[in-house]
């Protein structure tokens, strides 16, 4: 039964999946928001555009799935809320999921659920919450036959560098990703490597298929470049949320992204269908 859920994430012809994270509003933090403040007009956006899945909260997922007709993205539901993003970090962190998160996810017809693994240097309570979620998930993801994706979320010291930074050191982000594989993830979504050329280091850590995070706002050129390099060593798609969301053409740099992902074109392809899509 995963497999049939995990056809509805996959694309049928090229195997590869462009899932755009709008999870943002989850966590708390205002600087997030920017982009999806209208939720609603957010989603109607992105479905026109038809990536392969939308990444959403159980307070929003009905923006997508009560879109009538089949070919819509498929829902990819966060099951857990975390309070680590802002510039200062609080007293006390916390990784919580949500209530009967499998439940909730076979009602609200997900492909997949998503939780968060983190590793943030002197915290290893946080580490070892996030560790007991994905035990409490798996079993009861493999009892409803439901895809669990593991996001394993490597960051740099807070006081380094002030709010949601992660790191990305490979020799930090493989045992980080092959650990969320021991624990049974089904799918990883791995943050990008600073050498994007040892990327197929993740991609063999997981064994599982690899979807790489987009991180902060990079110019597109940088963020078409990088994909096309990520997808060449074996990944099997992305998620990326700030990168397209906060885009001044959310379609039409979806539309760059399928053309990779689906049509193998190269990066400078990529760039001109931004353009012609951005003109259309």
């Amino acid at each position: 039964m995963k497999a049939y859920r995990l056809n509805r994430l996959f694309h049928g012809r090229s195997g590869r999946c462009l899932d755009v994270a709008v999870d943002h509003g989850f966590f708390g933090e205002g600087s997030f928001l920017r982009g999806i403040e209208d939720m609603a007009a957010v989603v109607d956006t992105l479905a026109e555009a038809n990536p392969d899945a939308i990444q959403l909260t159980v307070g929003q997922a009905a923006l997508l799935q009560q879109r009538p007709g089949k070919d819509k993205p498929a829902l990819v539901l966060r099951t857990d809320v975390a309070n680590v993003y802002g510039t200062e970090l609080p007293a006390e962190l916390f990784s919580a999921v949500i209530a009967d998160p499998v439940g909730q996810a076979v009602r609200l017809d997900a492909a997949c659920v998503v939780v968060n693994l983190f590793d943030i240097p002197g915290q290893p309570g946080l580490r070892r919450a996030c560790t007991e979620n994905i035990l409490a998930l798996k079993p009861a993801c493999d009892l409803a036959g439901m895809p669990l994706m593991v996001e394993p979320l490597v960051m740099r010291p807070n006081a380094r560098a002030g709010g949601y930074q992660v790191d990305g050191d490979a020799e930090r982000i493989v045992p980080l990703v092959r650990q969320a594989a021991e624990l049974g993830a089904d799918v990883v979504k791995a943050d990008p490597t600073d050498d994007v050329t040892v990327y197929h280091r993740v991609v063999e850590a997981a064994r599982v298929p690899v979807l790489v995070r987009g991180g902060g706002r990079v110019d597109d050129g940088e963020l078409l470049l990088r994909t096309r390099a990520v997808l060449d060593q074996g990944a099997r798609g992305i998620v990326y949320g700030r990168n397209i969301i906060q885009h001044d053409a959310p379609a039409a740099i979806t539309r760059a992204l399928l053309a990779l992902l689906h049509d193998d074109v190269t990066a400078d392809e990529a760039v001109a269908v931004l353009e012609r899509e951005r003109g259309a």
